[in-house]
């Protein structure tokens, strides 16, 4: 974790941002293995980060002149490079989340008047593939008459 990243999320807390977030710490605990790789007769160096799922983000780094090349120092630029893809992957999964979790809020109601439905017009319904679809369309085709 970078210093600006601690900055950033020092600031983040001292506004009260309470809201569900990736924070520094959850993007590390997503790193399960790193691997590096560079590349002979060159100052390519690839990082692969094996996240707890297994699936990998790759980062690199090189070196305009190979007389600058520090393994040690394109390990750690590669490292980053691919522990910063992290951040939009699990970024969207957050938001996926949030939105799943939205979406049983709003279809909840739906769903429990429906089973009311059912309950109260049909309650000889025999529920199983399908009984959903076709509640449905009894209950629209009762609404429409």
């Amino acid at each position: 974790m970078g210093k600006d990243e601690l900055a950033i999320e020092a600031e983040i807390q001292a506004k009260g941002l309470t809201a569900p977030r990736l924070t520094p710490t959850l993007i590390d605990a997503t790193i399960v293995a790193e691997d590096f790789h560079v590349f002979p007769g060159t100052t390519l160096t690839v990082c692969a980060l094996t996240l707890r799922n297994g699936f990998m983000v790759t980062g690199e780094s090189a070196s305009a002149s190979p007389e600058n090349f520090n393994a040690e120092l394109g390990q750690k630029i590669a490292r980053d490079n691919a522990r910063n893809k992290i951040w939009a992957l699990e970024g969207y999964l957050l938001r996926q989340r949030l939105h799943d979790g939205h979406a049983k809020e709003i279809l909840s109601p739906q769903i429990d008047k429906l089973a009311n439905w059912i309950m109260a017009n049909r309650p000889d319904a025999i529920l199983g593939e399908g009984a959903v679809d076709t509640a449905i369309a009894i209950m629209e085709a009762g609404a429409s008459d």
